[in-house]
């Protein structure tokens, strides 16, 4: 079941590169900041997607999480996503966490269904929802 939202970020692409044009594969990385769980954070993470032959996006991620306190969870994730009218990129997908922290705890046993777009100037926002 869908519930809270659990995580708004905002951020921007710092790298792009193809690593494949048979299937066309990129691989991005980005940096954001914004709360998980009300806490402030900064992250960056780096995913690979495929374009595939229907013109949709599956792609694959990993990234971490950090506190001012130094604090930190890190996220594995996929997702499905499409070319926006724009020229940006529209995902969504899940995200699984692990963190040692007892401030994000509750993040070991749960999903994080994700909203992610990239604007054409590689602006970000995130979105996550916890799925019980």
């Amino acid at each position: 079941m869908i519930g809270e939202l659990i995580s708004e970020t905002v951020g921007k692409r710092v790298v792009r590169r193809v690593v494949s044009d048979d299937p066309p594969q990129v691989e991005v990385s980005f940096e954001d900041s914004g709360k998980l769980l009300g806490v402030s954070t900064n992250g960056f993470g780096t995913y690979k997607s495929t374009i595939r032959p229907d013109g949709s996006i599956y792609g694959e991620g990993h990234g971490l999480i950090t506190t001012a306190d130094g604090e930190g969870v890190s996220w594995k994730g996929a997702g499905v996503g499409k070319f926006t009218a724009n020229g940006g990129v529209s995902y969504r997908g899940m995200l699984f966490f692990q963190s040692p922290s007892e401030k994000f705890a509750r993040l070991r046993t749960v999903g994080g269904a994700f909203e992610y777009e990239v604007d054409p100037k590689g602006g970000t926002v995130s979105k996550i929802w916890e799925w019980k």
